[in-house]
């Protein structure tokens, strides 16, 4: 057998086709109605009601020492009444005062931990989970599919207590039925899981025992059974808020919209009603998303745009139904049938100024509203329904004194559909994901926008032997309409490059009004038992194919094949707490059949008893061919590289703890070197004080780096340069906790950049054998430099009969400090109340020189931008 890496797969397969349960025998817990007075909810368990049960018992360490007696042992109770549920734990520790109680921000998961998950489906993949850390902090989070989605946006409201004393610690809970969703029947049984986090000793202890090795979660809970004669609570609540916006920047003479002050008042509606026991409806009118932190400063020079993690509120809760990937094995990087910060994205289109003009473009599209609708049946029917309308967005245009508008962004609806259906409880699932986007034309303008985009898509998971091993497999599609000048531009985009003149099996068609794409993929998975896991992977998109409206895809043509193998320790050793080893092969081809990319990666983890991590990742590129490098010109040919990562943890239970990261890129015959260090250090001052900094530098020096195109005659002349590059950015966090439902916040970033090209050369033959065919580098007497225009002029032949072409000066100094303080009080269960401090400054020169001194004095030198904000929310439960 010639290939190495199918042999290996298919030896692995044969050995490993046996798997052993990782579950044990399945407990249950029988709890009992409250008659009389229910329990005060003050963290001490010393009402009467709580004698009407007996205590729980019987722990079992699922982490470091899967399968045995924990540390600490704990205790609980559970309760109900027609309204709520009541759960009382007792956490036994023999060193009180070492339990780390952490006043954090909500959702942290920080210091000794207890989570309460509830399977009230009880359909064996879906659970909520109500967490506590010992000072009364909550998390909680949405796990769905059994352990491959945990949705940590999900917010409960639910109350619940803690208190430390000489036994240890104590966590009293009241979790509303209206959190839950169960069926109208008479008697229950729901899923049940207790997890326990000691977390200066990084013990995971859970009541019903599932093995960390075990590829299941949900459906290896435990029962929870005595519920009776309750009836479905449907949520029915209201949240109303109020912004107060001042805005303090720069003036600008004569320019009526920098006039130094903005100030602005605005309301909205957030919204949430129980359609039925299953069903949950959602919306927002006018949101705000003030107290979102920014994303962090980048500069891209790459053909694509940065893909930035939602963070807005409405959009993250409850995405995980929404969450359609295809690009399992190709690449790290998502590609989304749905990209939620698509709506309300910064306006597609812009204007820009002409002699004498002053021009204001909106920074974000307005979102007028959104619904969505999202639940669970108990027959294993899963339904997400999204619709959004952003408003059409203008530039505002002045010209002595004249005012007009200009659209750069039209009216706009957005729509998704997703439905996935469990079936032999659990182990099938088949769902479906229809979107459409639809723009409203209203000038001429619009004609470089798709007019409509509609993608759709259909997925199959199946599991089998204990889910230790699994098949899945995904088609999809996408078809846009647009003008000639909207589709033309799409097929120049840089996901396509249709104009690329070494293309055989495309061509660009600048008649057309439509593209039509489609991918799909296929995985096959050891997933879990044993020490070995493997998958392997084909995944193939077409050349049409574009999620870009509503959602995000970088590249497309392609074929990728993904073998993987993966080795894992997980009982503790002399040494260690666990071992991880990964190896990875791919081949990537286009349509035509040509491999364009190729190489091997591996991934070695050292997690050590004394909780010090380490990480080793190798890299080599057999082969790469970048489809991308010159904008639309010729596929162009690089070296082979090899790449190292190496990543070094300390103790993450110490109060000053730390992270070094070093990657090293280092192409043959060493035509490029990329270095970059990151930092993080982290200092937990008090249990309600932390502090975080987090600098990171990167040195980069590339001799083939696109610089632009240009016409020379009937030619077109594609010209690179060697580039160096410096930056330097450090984030710094300050985190202070007043109470449980008081958090003050203060994120900070300055950030410096640097490019400087030399050695300008034009490409000649981009894939010649010989690497110094591929391109000619310009001598002394072809190009130089003309301060007086910032450009360079280029004599071809040298003969000094004057310019052939030229181009802009590509050097850049980029400097940005960004920072926010948000201080957040909950004065009552989910009523908010915001205070937002946002300040940029940002600026931008051709030097291309990198000082840090002189840098960071030019960055505060910066007139800021001022932005305070007041925002109050208030739940109105109906």
């Amino acid at each position: 057998m010639k290939n190495p890496f199918l042999k290996y797969f298919l030896i692995s397969l044969s050995i490993f086709v046996f798997g052993l349960s990782s579950y044990s025998q399945q407990k249950t817990y029988f709890t009992k109605q409250i008659i009389n007075t229910p329990p005060k909810i003050d963290g001490f368990l010393n009402d009467p009601s709580w004698d009407v049960v007996e205590w729980e018992s019987g722990f079992t360490q699922r982490y470091p020492y899967s399968g045995e007696k924990p540390t600490q042992e704990t205790r609980f109770k559970i309760l109900y009444d027609n309204n709520n549920l009541y759960v009382g734990v007792r956490l036994f520790d023999t060193e009180p005062s070492k339990i780390e109680s952490r006043l954090t921000k909500r959702d942290d998961f920080d210091g000794d931990h207890l989570n309460i998950a509830i399977d009230s489906y009880d359909d064996n993949l879906t659970a909520f989970v109500f967490g506590v850390n010992a000072a009364g902090v909550q998390s909680d989070q949405l796990i769905s599919n059994d352990k491959s989605s945990f949705d940590r946006s999900w917010n409960a409201v639910y109350h619940v207590k803690t208190s430390i004393d000489s036994l240890g610690w104590v966590a009293e809970y009241q979790i509303p039925l209206s959190q839950l969703r169960f069926a109208d029947i008479e008697d229950y049984n729901w899923g049940l899981q207790v997890v326990r986090i000691d977390y200066r000793k990084q013990e995971f202890s859970t009541w019903q025992y599932v093995s960390y090795e075990s590829p299941a979660w949900v459906s290896g809970f435990g029962d929870l059974k005595g519920i009776t004669g309750i009836e479905p609570r449907l949520a029915r609540e209201v949240l109303h808020y109020t912004v107060g916006k001042i805005e303090r920047y720069k003036k600008e003479i004569g320019n009526p919209y920098e006039t130094g002050r903005d100030n602005d008042l605005s309301f909205g509606l957030d919204g949430k009603f129980g359609v039925s026991n299953d069903m949950t409806l959602n919306f927002t009118v006018n949101p705000d998303f003030g107290q979102v932190e920014a994303d962090p400063s980048e500069v891209n020079l790459t053909a694509f745009e940065t893909f930035f993690p939602e963070k807005r509120p409405f959009f993250v809760e409850g995405n995980n139904i929404f969450d359609y990937r295809v690009n399992d094995g190709d690449g790290p990087v998502p590609a989304l049938l749905f990209y939620s910060r698509r709506i309300g994205r910064q306006p597609q289109l812009s204007y820009d100024e002409e002699d004498d003009e002053y021009v204001h473009n909106p920074e974000f599209t307005n979102i007028i509203g959104a619904v969505k609708l999202s639940g669970k049946t108990r027959n294993g029917l899963s339904v997400g329904i999204l619709e959004s309308v952003t408003s059409e967005m203008n530039a505002d245009i002045s010209l002595n004194g004249n005012k007009r508008r200009q659209i750069i962004e039209p009216l706009t609806n957005y729509f998704i559909a997703r439905i996935q259906k469990d079936y032999n409880g659990g182990n099938t699932v088949f769902g479906s994901i229809l979107t459409s986007v639809n723009r409203q034309y209203s000038q001429s303008a619009m004609n470089e926008l798709p007019q409509n985009a509609i993608t759709g898509g259909l997925d199959f998971k199946h599991f089998w032997k204990d889910k230790t091993y699994s098949i899945s497999a995904k088609l999809f599609f996408s078809h846009i309409n647009g003008t000639r000048e909207a589709i033309t531009e799409l097929q120049e985009a840089s996901q396509r490059y249709f104009q690329r003149p070494d293309l055989d099996h495309l061509s660009l068609d600048s008649t057309r009004t439509s593209l039509t794409g489609m991918g799909g993929l296929v995985h096959f998975r050891k997933e879990g038992n044993g020490n070995f896991r493997f998958g392997s992977v084909i995944n193939f998109k077409s050349p049409e194919l574009d999620f870009n409206d509503i959602g995000y895809i970088k590249d497309v043509d392609r074929i990728t094949q993904t073998n993987y193998v993966m080795y894992q320790v997980f009982k503790p050793s002399k040494l260690f707490k666990n071992l991880n080893f990964m190896f990875f092969e791919w081949n990537l081809f286009d349509f035509g059949g040509a491999l364009f990319d190729q190489g091997i990666f591996s991934r070695n983890e050292f997690h050590f008893l004394n909780n010090w991590s380490f990480e080793l990742e190798f890299v080599r590129q057999l082969k790469s061919l970048s489809r991308t490098e010159l904008r639309g010109g010729p596929a162009m040919l690089h070296l082979n590289s090899t790449q190292f990562d190496l990543f070094l943890r300390s103790d993450p239970t110490k109060k000053l703890r730390f992270n070094i990261r070093a990657n090293y890129f280092i192409g043959d015959k060493d035509f490029s070197n990329i270095n970059t260090y990151r930092l993080g250090i982290h200092y937990q001052a008090t249990n309600a004080l932390s502090f975080s900094l987090e600098p990171n530098f990167l040195k980069t020096r590339n001799d083939v780096k696109y610089v632009d195109d240009v016409d020379f005659g009937n030619d077109k002349r594609y010209l690179i340069g060697t580039i160096n590059r410096k930056q330097l950015g450090v984030a710094f966090r300050v985190n202070m906790s007043l109470s449980p439902n008081f958090t003050i916040q203060y994120y900070g970033q300055p950030f410096i950049f640097a490019k400087k090209y030399t050695n300008f050369k034009r490409v000649t033959d981009a894939v010649a054998d010989n690497y110094n065919d591929r391109f000619h580098q310009f001598t002394a007497n072809e190009i130089r430099y003309n301060a007086s225009s910032d450009y360079y002029e280029v004599d071809e032949n040298g003969d000094g009969s004057g310019m052939d072409y030229e181009f802009e000066n590509p050097n850049s100094n980029v400097f940005e400090f960004l920072s926010n303080l948000v201080v957040r009080w909950e004065y009552s269960p989910g009523s908010t109340l915001y205070f937002v401090w946002s300040q940029t400054r940002s600026d931008d020169n051709s030097m291309g020189r990198f000082d840090f001194k002189d840098n960071m004095t030019s960055l505060f030198d910066i007139y800021p931008r001022n932005i305070f904000l007041i925002k109050f929310l208030y739940r109105f439960v109906l």
